[in-house]
């Protein structure tokens, strides 16, 4: 369960004092129509403080939360990686510049780019107190001229970004970004369009000499490229009292789904499989889809006479890189899946 870090927590909740659940809910409701759409935005889509605010009830969490995980998947990839400086595009109210500066002791700054002027004045003033330096420009990413100021990061990061913008532009921005660090993220909801633009990110990356760091085990083509399934993950972050009241939710939690892609120049240090979904623990054996080192997707069965690997396993999570360790006992039973589902 992912929570946001106290301090965005009262920079968050001190930005929505000034509206009404009433408001908030209306506001929430028109965005979320709009996300659901998956339409390019040809303006932007944060045009006012209401909507910043309605941003900030229902997407900012979510979009935080699934940042946050993505980072410490490309933590357990190069663990040795200590970013100073961020470049984060699509920024909106910063939810990836909190995630990048839990996730990096060592990130000193970042420079927060957006269409949304009124989205950036938010997240200027919620990161006032960060230990983090924060600038920002107002520039539309599907424009020339906007990566002027773009060299020299240690990281970039596009959160939620791609969807917003047309099919031609995705592809040079990703070499944009390519260019402007040494470590790339993009993260895009767990749909099956998301998912298809994370492919192409990918494909541009290792077009462009990049190494895949996370999810992938390798630069191959992706095994449920041609299939009905689609690579996406979980995240399951705590709700606030706010949030479920403008929702209309019941429960103190959600679940968002994401796709990503991490890629950098120097390669991971070493290769792990990767949990494809929630490992589902039966009588005596646990079962659970990975992508495997050697491309393709494998269904493995641990039983008790594993011993090590069915420990991790039962504390493994939808996600996590499967490294199994050495034990005595049986193989683990793995058999090629054709992810037709």
């Amino acid at each position: 369960m992912v929570d946001l870090p106290g301090p965005l927590r009262q920079e968050l909740e001190a930005e929505l004092d000034a509206y009404s659940v009433t408001e908030l809910g209306g506001a929430a409701d028109r965005l979320s129509a709009r996300y659901r759409s998956d339409q390019p935005a040809t303006q932007p889509i944060l045009t006012s403080p209401l909507d910043c605010a309605a941003y900030l009830t229902t997407r900012m969490p979510a979009t935080y939360a699934a940042a946050r995980q993505v980072f410490d998947r490309l933590v357990a990839s190069r663990p040795d990686f200590q970013p100073r400086t961020l470049l984060d595009l699509g920024a909106g109210t910063g939810a990836c510049t909190w995630a990048a500066a839990d996730a990096f002791p060592s990130l000193a700054s970042s420079h927060l780019v957006d269409a949304s002027e009124s989205a950036l004045a938010a997240a200027q003033r919620m990161l006032k107190n960060s230990p983090v330096e924060v600038t920002h420009s107002a520039d539309r990413l599907d424009r020339p001229g906007w990566a002027t100021m773009t060299a020299d990061f240690d990281l970039v990061v596009g959160g939620f970004l791609l969807g917003e913008l047309d099919a031609v532009t995705q592809a040079p921005l990703v070499l944009e970004m390519a260019t402007a660090a040494p470590v790339v993220v993009v993260v895009e909801p767990g749909t099956p369009a998301g998912y298809r633009r994370v492919l192409r990110a990918r494909a541009a990356l290792i077009a462009a000499g990049r190494h895949v760091l996370a999810p992938c085990p390798h630069e191959s083509a992706c095994p449920l490229e041609q299939t009905q399934d689609w690579c996406h993950f979980a995240v399951r972050l705590t709700r606030s009292i706010r949030h479920r009241q403008v929702k209309g939710a019941e429960r103190g939690y959600e679940d968002e789904k994401y796709a990503y892609v991490v890629a950098g120049t120097q390669p991971p240090i070493g290769r792990s499989a990767r949990i494809l979904r929630h490992p589902q623990i039966r009588t005596g054996h646990i079962r659970m889809p990975i992508c495997a080192i050697e491309p393709g997707i494998q269904d493995v069965t641990l039983s008790k006479r594993h011993r090590d690997e069915y420990r991790a396993a039962r504390h493994a999570r939808w996600g996590d890189p499967w490294q199994p360790a050495t034990s005595a006992g049986t193989p683990p039973t793995s058999e090629p899946n054709d992810a037709s589902s």
